[in-house]
């Protein structure tokens, strides 16, 4: 999988795809992650990407030129199965559409920053608008790589145990059930015996009652729509 990021404050990202799960990806070759200075598709000597914007109101608008450029030498290379932006009133970002994503090959994701983008960038490049939830953040950096994590660590190979990644909360349309480890006693707290019985079958009916019991009561939204799909409604 290809993903090129357009940024420009891409020190904001250096952190993240140097670490853990998502270096260990780009090492293995699972994935090149490719950070895009937008400074360097700049109008002027100035390095200038933003604007006033135009009528009234505060803040500066990143401008339509340099994401244009980018993305046009960008897509000089290869096709691109979709251009993301990060955006507070993009589609919510959850689970199957890491699932969906993660199938894709070539993605290209725009972190917005001061105001957001130039609208017609939205209108005739961006293919997909992404929110990671109902709040703002200083720029689409982090959310961008919020959301890379969520569909790398789906590529095969990435994860040591591939099954792990189907365990995970929201894979089946419920919370991930308690898990606990090594010792099975700790100032009287123990670990559920069903766990230490060597069971599979009971150990595995006893998580999905604890994830329909998680998902009730912390996600009664979830708990309903699990409820309704399994009976087909």
């Amino acid at each position: 999988m290809q993903i090129d990021i357009i940024t420009c404050l891409p020190k904001l990202l250096e952190s993240p795809f140097n670490q853990s799960i998502l270096h260990r990806a780009k090492t293995k070759e699972l994935v090149n992650v490719d950070i895009h200075d937008l400074r360097d598709y700049s109008i002027n000597k100035h390095k200038q990407v933003d604007d006033y914007a135009y009528g009234v109101g505060a803040g500066m608008v990143l401008m339509i030129e340099p994401i244009a450029k980018c993305i046009e030498q960008l897509q000089a290379k290869r096709t691109y199965d979709e251009i993301i932006y990060m955006t507070p009133d993009g589609e919510t970002f959850n689970q199957p559409m890491a699932n969906q994503l993660s199938l894709k090959k070539n993605l290209i994701i725009i972190c917005g920053h001061y105001k957001g983008i130039d609208e017609r960038v939205r209108e005739h490049i961006v293919t997909k608008e992404i929110s990671i939830g109902d709040f703002v953040l200083s720029g689409g950096e982090l959310a961008a790589a919020v959301v890379s994590d969520a569909i790398i660590r789906l590529l095969p190979g990435v994860l040591s145990d591939e099954t792990s990644a189907l365990t995970d909360s929201f894979q089946d349309g419920l919370l991930a059930p308690p898990v606990y480890t090594r010792p099975a006693q700790y100032n009287d707290w123990n670990v559920p015996d069903i766990l230490l019985s060597g069971n599979e079958a009971k150990i595995q009916e006893w998580r999905l009652n604890k994830s329909l019991e998680r998902t009730k009561t912390r996600r009664p939204d979830m708990y309903e729509k699990f409820k309704k799909d399994q009976m087909g409604e």
